[in-house]
């Protein structure tokens, strides 16, 4: 056993298997684990808790920071383990689970979890699961590739299973900035005023005696799903840019521009990999994931700093960052999530937001989790603690998919997760509809004249049209209309 990266010599004696550590759950604990967009996350002690929940009955409620890798939600959700899951997963199997009714999910902004906890507004963690690099003296405990809500479920968890993972390098040491805020009425101002800013600790710090097992591994993160631009979303980049340059001609900002964030998946990867090949330079990131493309950003030295909450990134990737830490470490930072999305820092730093959305209705209401109105696709995860409070919050879809009998610009959406008050800017493989300072009904004009792919412009446009003679008001509607290209999906597998 690799006892050196146990720092705190009386806590050899925790060292056990990841069989021995899940004996320590019991039937209806609450289980706080790390893990963010399927970095930093427990690699054997969750699969444990599976295999022993197959067994017997033993069923938990879980919370991490965001998703999981290695198919661990998958394993425990077959094993019927999990009673209650949040704030966020991005799991097939669970997701056919939680819209069957069998689990139960409660879909977070992520920089509210460690709030309500600490607020005593969710029920108290039993285990914290953490994975670490190592552990230092004093039993404070180095993270791996994420620190999502680590902090708060170490500080509040009445035991602790270390995961420590072998194949991180101790020199990871350095690149964590541990901050935690003071619990209400007491909270004094998170002194960040760039993203540069570190302000806390290398190390989480805890209550040495809590640790109740240490279990040692050495398995990588699972790799980021890094799939190749196409067509469409090099043309919402290109969309993107364009308006980008637009707005540095106006004034608006500069070449700088203002720091970034940009959700997980390939249209961001394709939004950030756009700015390789534009005039932007010194950009930097406060965001919550940094992925391949952020990575190519500094090499390419036209990002200066990246500030986030975990590293996910591809395979070849992941060897490039981790094989040359030293290159990385004064230009890139991981925070707790109610740090990385705290909504004051957001507003104060002038975020520029760039989050995926499924649907968008022609008032700019956005969905951006439920497919037709019922089922669950991932979570709202960071998107709506960035669009309330960003500089500008943009959001980008395709404008009509599977064989375009799809359109993603549609009346009205099936479900709200942004309001049309938290929407700046809509972008579509088609064009780019700019609402700001726009009315209802000059907002709907926008985004049909820019955004609607042109198998349904004319059906939106005469929907449109006919709402605000038939109807009128301030938001024109026809109700019984509105939600007739979902139904029409659901009987016909079309929406034309």
């Amino acid at each position: 056993m690799p006892y050196g990266r146990i720092k705190a010599e009386e806590l050899f004696e925790k060292v056990v298997t990841a069989e021995q550590a899940a004996q320590l759950f019991k039937h209806g604990m609450v289980v706080g684990s790390s893990g963010f967009t399927k970095a930093g996350d427990s690699k054997v002690v969750l699969d444990a808790l599976a295999k022993r929940a197959e067994k017997e009955e033993l069923k938990v409620t879980l919370m991490t920071g965001a998703s999981l890798g290695h198919d661990t939600d998958a394993k425990l959700t077959r094993a019927g383990a999990l009673t209650k899951r949040m704030p966020f997963q991005v799991d097939r199997v669970l997701r056919e689970a939680i819209n069957k009714g069998e689990v139960l999910f409660i879909d977070q902004h992520l920089s509210e979890s460690a709030e309500l906890l600490h607020n005593q507004c969710l029920p108290p963690v039993d285990i914290a699961v953490i994975e670490a690099a190592f552990i230092e003296r004093d039993g404070s405990v180095v993270p791996t590739t994420s620190v999502g809500n680590s902090v708060t479920f170490l500080s509040l968890a009445k035991k602790i299973i270390i995961e420590i993972n072998t194949k991180v390098p101790e020199s990871i040491y350095g690149l964590h900035d541990i901050f935690q805020p003071e619990n209400y009425p007491h909270r004094n101002v998170i002194p960040i005023v760039a993203p540069e800013n570190r302000i806390g600790r290398r190390s989480i710090p805890v209550d040495i005696n809590k640790i109740a097992a240490i279990v040692f591994t050495d398995i990588q993160d699972s790799p980021a799903d890094i799939a190749p631009p196409d067509a469409k979303t090099i043309a919402i980049a290109q969309h993107l840019l364009h308006f980008f340059e637009d707005e540095v001609r106006k004034g608006h900002l500069t070449d700088r521009l203002l720091p970034l964030q940009a959700g997980i998946g390939k249209v961001a990867n394709a939004v950030l990999s756009g700015f390789k090949d534009s005039n932007f330079y010194d950009l930097r990131m406060f965001s919550e994931v940094l992925q391949d493309s952020t990575f190519d950003l500094l090499d390419s030295g036209k990002m200066s700093f990246a500030s986030a909450s975990s590293i996910t990134v591809s395979s070849a990737c992941y060897d490039r960052v981790f094989g040359n830490l030293q290159k990385y470490k004064d230009r890139v930072v991981l925070r707790p999530q109610n740090i990385s999305n705290t909504p004051g820092l957001i507003r104060r730093l002038g975020v520029i937001a760039i989050n995926t959305a499924i649907e968008f209705d022609i008032y700019g209401n956005v969905n951006s989790t439920h497919i037709s109105g019922t089922n669950i696709m991932n979570g709202i995860g960071g998107s709506g603690d960035f669009a309330r409070n960003a500089y500008l919050s943009i959001f980008v879809t395709q404008a009509a998919s599977k064989g375009d009998h799809i359109s993603h610009v549609l009346p009205m959406v099936s479900h709200v997760d942004h309001t049309e008050h938290d929407v700046d800017i809509l972008v579509t493989d088609i064009g780019l509809a700019d609402l700001r300072g726009l009315a209802p009904r000059e907002r709907a004009q926008t985004i049909i004249d820019n955004c609607v792919h042109p198998d349904y412009r004319e059906a939106l446009q005469s929907y449109f049209d006919r709402a605000r003679t038939l109807r009128g008001g301030h938001t024109p509607h026809i109700l019984e209309e509105a939600f007739s290209w979902h139904t029409r999906l659901r009987e016909t597998g079309s929406m034309k």
